[in-house]
């Protein structure tokens, strides 16, 4: 495909979103998503081909199981989880639980206890890996399991799908294929919901973000203390919500149990939690809740 050819879309809605009005006429929806993960990261003491090395150090063991590793992914179930599900009982803020299917599989009772508050479990991929290179096989052995560890966990099949970065070529065409997903969340280009066309059909992608996301306290992403975490997410929830005066808005914000659950970062959630529920007009809505609505308001649903 030349330069000038392209299926990439840099134009979007250019300026004129669909007129939908969320519930109760929100300004805003704010999508918060809690990326449980720990127990899904590669691990030779798993099985798996090698170690992971993303975590609070920058090191990698080859060969042998690295218990360290597997100790920092362990602190998010153990403590993380707590501290953040308090927050959201806190504050009344139904969320999305972003989970591979192998850490539910090892902590199902995570899962429970997020559906039991109310909570949505969404689907991230058997292991916290990419779909980038996977053949078809792969990915659709990939996608059926994580279905359902999360279905055997929770009683319910995830409609949500989040691949850890990039996906394959395939994996939208697979995902409708398996049945059963409303949206997914492997796009990055936008502030609202849209549809793509898959097979001729269309489907919806919930769009997520990096920039106010807890990753960014690893690996020089620019986050050090809580607060930081906190003045970031506030400045964009406060631009979104001027914005949402005039058209629909809507704002992700990524957490993970390892990461912002840590007793120096879990501030900046909770000043975040609380400058937006201070709002009228904000809407703390699961990811399945935003798709269906979107859906509905346009006679898709």
């Amino acid at each position: 495909m030349s330069a000038s050819v392209s299926d990439r879309d840099f134009r979007g809605y250019g300026g004129h979103p669909p007129a939908i009005r969320w519930p109760n006429d929100a300004r805003l929806a704010v999508s918060v998503v809690v990326n449980v993960e720990e127990g899904a990261e590669l691990s030779i003491g798993q099985g798996d081909e090698r170690n992971e090395s993303v975590y609070e150090v920058v090191e990698e063991i080859t060969g042998v199981r690295d218990l360290c590793m597997e100790s920092h992914f362990e602190y998010g179930p153990r403590a993380g989880w707590p501290r953040i599900h308090a927050l959201l009982k806190r504050y009344g803020v139904a969320a999305t639980l972003n989970a591979n299917g192998r850490a539910v599989a090892l902590s199902p009772w995570l899962a429970q206890e997020a559906v039991a508050d109310g909570h949505e479990v969404a689907a991230h991929g058997w292991r916290w890996e990419r779909h980038a290179h996977m053949d078809e096989a792969q990915e659709r052995e990939a996608i059926a399991r994580a279905v359902k560890a999360i279905t055997e966990a929770t009683g319910t099949a995830p409609v949500g799908w989040h691949t850890r970065s990039a996906t394959s070529v395939n994996t939208r065409r697979l995902l409708r294929e398996h049945g059963g997903f409303l949206y997914d969340s492997n796009d990055y280009n936008d502030d609202l919901p849209f549809f793509v066309d898959v097979g001729g059909a269309d489907h919806l992608v919930l769009p997520y973000a990096f920039d106010t996301n807890d990753m960014r306290f690893q690996r020089g992403g620019g986050f050090v203390f809580g607060d930081d975490f906190a003045r970031y997410c506030i400045d964009a929830f406060d631009r979104l919500y001027e914005e949402g005066a005039d058209a629909p808005r809507m704002m992700s914000v990524g957490l993970h149990l390892r990461i912002i659950g840590r007793p120096g970062r879990i501030g900046g959630l909770e000043r975040f939690l609380a400058h937006a529920a201070s709002k009228p007009g904000v809407w703390f809505a699961r990811r399945d809740a935003i798709a269906r609505h979107w859906l509905a308001a346009l006679g898709k649903g």
